[in-house]
């Protein structure tokens, strides 16, 4: 039986792919008569299976070795090409977690999405997600990884421009897209660069090549950075940040699974590539400073947002700043169970925010206000989630960030602080969002505003059960460490930097006596952190201006030089072939004459060098 069921390992994403192929009738209008819903049923069909599926195969993997599996794909000679697979407790367990929120959001989706004309697209579109993401989980291979993060890339595109009738939609998709290209051109290099150096591109074999690889500093060096680029585009790390921002253009369904597994895509394979990352200790070092600036300045970012989702999204690059900084540290596990627990925590949140879009047709929070009488289910999943995201004991990300502290507290006590702020940080903002949302006087838009119907509510009350349930099942799993070994000087403190942010944003948004600023500084300073530090605008005077400069320089090359030798070229011939047509006399003895007075000539020409080289 286990061997059957690592046999057909490969088949989870395969489920995802074919609920985007059955859905196509629909999706493409072959299929009018029955209307768009069962295009919608039939994906989610194929999320149940591959849930059951990855279920079965957890269960029976759990206390087993990893298995790796090979798949031919290309073979030539000399040449063999294999999509490998490995199912072990982490890879199965990651492809589990992804299908069950996959599963969650589409059920959301049905009710969120009810009377949208492209739901069939829709459904289509996120069952090609959900594929590449389970296969990036299973995957062992970096270049079947490399072609899966392509897959999502394309799918965020495709999700980010869903409506594409609007002009600012398809200039956000089209921004994401340009982002996390550049990020995914220098991974290919240094997958290339990899294949050749190491021979191999599984990561099992890179893993064992890294112990034993002897590269100069400077390869060594520029691989890591190659190979960093990737994952920093997919997490939306600075300085490729900005197009997560951007994808809050999409539908909220396809926001649920972004913010929650889509940027754990790029972390889990930046985990993976950690020991060969590790060869150069510059590229660790930059790995850090990325993940550093990146926490800190989302957070602050986030603050200074009025859109509920972009409100959001930041402090999901912030987080995953924290995980590139557990990756630096090496500490691999540590990010593992930080994108578990901020995963599910963030899918909640977002599952909140889309129920309250939904009911008040807007995402300004200026216009929101006293929500939570009238939609109580919503404001629970929003209580959950947010406490479960500022780490308050005894729920999953405050275990996380408890271990991600632990493991520099000897060797770079300075990152705590970090963690401390972001985690500060993050409380304010979110006490913040649901002070302007669901407390306070009621709004024109909020004054009506219904709880959401039963599609909407049936996957958000499940998410909220499992995320209070998480700590016992980590408990279960032994994940989580006995309270002899825990610091509790990092407790304290941990606890600490929640409060705060709690207690400051409670007093400024929760407090009847206080008018709730919508901004909290100046002017200037608000608008430097709403426009994300006016990276774009630095992009526009940098990178943008070159490329423009650049493309002016080679036009005015290809019109005035390779064109103009080109026009020469041809003036010249026209011009001689005009003049030598007047010397044409149609005898054939003249043309004979000529053409042995041009071989004596060319004779006496060779033997002339000749001779002159012989003497």
């Amino acid at each position: 039986m286990n061997q059957l069921l690592y046999q057909t390992s490969w088949w989870v994403p395969v489920y995802g792919l074919l609920g985007a192929i059955l859905t196509l009738p629909w999706s493409v209008g072959l299929v009018k008569r029955t209307g768009p819903r069962p295009a919608a049923y039939f994906n989610i069909l194929m999320t149940v299976l591959a849930l059951i599926h990855t279920g079965v195969l957890l269960w029976a993997v759990w206390d087993l070795e990893p298995e790796r599996l090979l798949v031919p794909w290309l073979s030539l000679p000399g040449f063999d090409l294999w999509l490998t697979f490995v199912t072990s407790r982490i890879s199965v367990g990651a492809a589990f977690f992804i299908t069950a929120l996959s599963l969650l959001a589409q059920v959301f989706a049905l009710g969120y999405l009810e009377k949208d004309w492209g739901l069939a697209r829709f459904y289509a579109l996120m069952g090609f997600f959900e594929g590449a993401m389970s296969g990036i989980a299973l995957s062992d291979s970096l270049f079947l990884s490399y072609a899966l993060l392509e897959m999502l890339t394309l799918s965020t595109y495709l999700l980010v421009g869903f409506w594409y009738a609007q002009p600012l939609v398809v200039s956000a998709a089209r921004d994401a897209f340009l982002t996390k290209r550049v990020g995914d051109l220098l991974l290919l290099m240094g997958v290339v660069t990899l294949s050749v150096i190491a021979g191999s591109m599984d990561f099992t074999h890179l893993d064992l090549w890294a112990k034993v690889a002897n590269l100069s500093p400077l390869v060594a060096t520029l691989l890591g950075l190659a190979l960093l680029a990737g994952p920093t585009g997919k997490c939306a790390q600075f300085p490729l940040n900005l197009w997560l921002d951007e994808a809050m253009e999409g539908p909220n369904p396809a926001s649920i699974l972004r913010n929650s597994v889509v940027v754990a895509c790029g972390a889990y394979v930046l985990i993976k590539l950690q020991p060969v990352l590790a060869l150069s200790p510059t590229v660790l070092e930059v790995l850090m400073i990325l993940g550093a600036l990146t926490a800190v300045g989302a957070s602050l970012v986030a603050i200074a947002q009025i859109d509920i989702k972009r409100a959001m999204c930041h402090s999901t690059s912030a987080y995953l700043g924290l995980v590139f900084l557990a990756v630096g540290t090496q500490q691999d596990e540590v990010a593992l169970l930080f994108l578990l627990t901020h995963g599910v925590a963030k899918a909640l949140l977002f599952m909140s925010i889309g129920s309250v879009i939904l009911t008040t047709s807007t995402q300004d929070l200026t216009e929101m206000g006293g929500l939570a009488p009238r939609m109580p289910a919503t404001t629970a999943a929003y209580v959950v989630g947010a406490f479960a995201m500022i780490g308050l004991l005894p729920l999953g990300c405050f275990w996380a960030m408890l271990q991600w502290s632990e493991g520099v507290w000897a060797t770079a006590p300075w990152l705590i602080g970090i963690l401390l702020l972001v985690n500060g940080l993050t409380a304010f903002n979110l006490v913040r969002v649901f002070g302007l949302v669901f407390w306070g006087e009621t709004k024109p838009k909020t004054r009506r505003a219904p709880e959401v119907m039963w599609l909407m509510a049936l996957p958000m009350v499940t998410l909220t059960i499992a995320v209070l349930l998480l700590p016992l099942v980590l408990q279960q799993w032994q994940v989580l460490p006995s309270w002899q070994q825990v610091n509790p000087t990092l407790v304290v403190l941990l606890v600490l930097s929640g409060a705060v942010g709690t207690g400051l944003g409670g007093w400024l948004y929760l407090s009847p006596r206080v008018a709730k600023p919508v901004g909290l500084v100046w002017k200037s300073v608000r608008e430097v952190l709403a426009y994300d530090f006016c990276i774009d605008r630095l992009y526009k005077i940098s990178v943008v201006l070159g490329v423009v400069q650049g493309a002016r320089l080679t036009a005015w090359f290809d019109r005035y030089i390779v064109d103009g030798l080109v026009n020469f070229v041809g003036a010249v011939s026209i011009f001689s072939g005009e003049t030598l047509k007047y010397t044409i006399s149609g005898q054939s003895r003249n043309y004979l004459l000529t053409l042995f007075v041009g071989v004596v000539l060319a004779f006496m020409a060779l033997a002339w060098s000749y001779g002159n080289w012989y003497f």
